[in-house]
């Protein structure tokens, strides 16, 4: 049970279901021999946790980590992002059928070409945005802080839906498109929605000079609040009995049908 404390109110956060791992049909034995193998064969190690059937049957952080140490995610942030679209689209705000410059209009200041024009928010969720190279460099190192900008001004070579790279730079657009339509920043949208439910406490997530979240990286949570993520994709979008998440988006979040992502084993931005 881990305990918070909230402008003076004591919030208690329940822990996820801890088991052996012979009561979810697994030898611990393999699961030291595995540790053993992170131990000898990866560097610089933070965590691990495996959930079975819900519960946790094992779980360790190696120093300096701790249980309640919150952790870069790094591209795993993208995750969330997806995430968001999702309950953005289910709210009515935008469809991932919308194109990307209908969001920005005063942005794209040089004349785009028709295939920047094609351009569709599902194009940013699986990244066949027609780069030929990740937009995110030539975003971060503007000058004048203008990431959406910096991404509109990268050529867009290929028809979109045709050519698969991956760009972190395009699920940066995907967090200033929830900003935009719903008028409050990703982690604030998604604090209701998602990460109050699963009890997930004190997200961090950098943001761009725009006071944008970055979206494809930056977020920062614990060990436990992947796990409970993640848990809540394999139970299809409910959590304690409400659904948080609507199986149409799990289905198609986590479902590659284009041969382009089957090739990349990417379904829609990392899910």
């Amino acid at each position: 049970m881990l305990i918070t404390e909230n402008g003076g109110t004591i919030i208690l956060i329940p822990d996820l279901p801890r088991t052996s791992p012979e009561r979810q049909g697994i030898a611990s034995s393999a699961l030291l021999h595995f540790v053993e193998a992170l131990d000898s064969q990866l560097h610089d190690v933070h965590s691990f946790m495996l959930l079975r059937h819900g519960s946790i049957v094992a779980e360790g952080w190696w120093s300096p980590y701790r249980r309640e140490y919150p952790h870069m995610l790094f591209s795993l942030s993208k995750s969330f992002t997806s995430t968001a679209v999702g309950l953005a689209v289910a709210e009515g705000y935008f469809s991932i059928d919308d194109p990307v410059l209908s969001f920005f209009p005063d942005e794209a200041t040089t004349q785009g070409s028709d295939d920047l024009a094609a351009m569709r928010v599902r194009h940013l969720l699986s990244m066949t945005t027609g780069h030929t190279v990740d937009t995110w460099a030539f975003m971060v190192d503007r000058p004048d802080g203008n990431w959406i900008k910096g991404f509109f001004e990268v050529p867009v070579v290929h028809a979109p839906g045709t050519h698969f790279l991956y760009n972190t730079g395009a699920t940066y657009m995907l967090s200033a498109i929830v900003q935009k339509t719903t008028g409050t920043r990703l982690i604030e949208y998604l604090e209701p929605r998602l990460f109050e439910p699963l009890g997930i406490q004190h997200a961090v997530w950098d943001e761009s000079p725009e006071r944008i979240a970055t979206g494809g990286v930056g977020l920062r949570l614990t060990t436990e609040d992947i796990a409970r993520f993640g848990q809540l994709y394999l139970q299809k979008g409910i959590w304690q009995g409400r659904r948080l998440l609507s199986e149409a988006w799990i289905t198609e979040a986590t479902t590659s049908r284009n041969r382009l992502l089957v090739e990349h084993t990417m379904s829609m931005s990392m899910i």
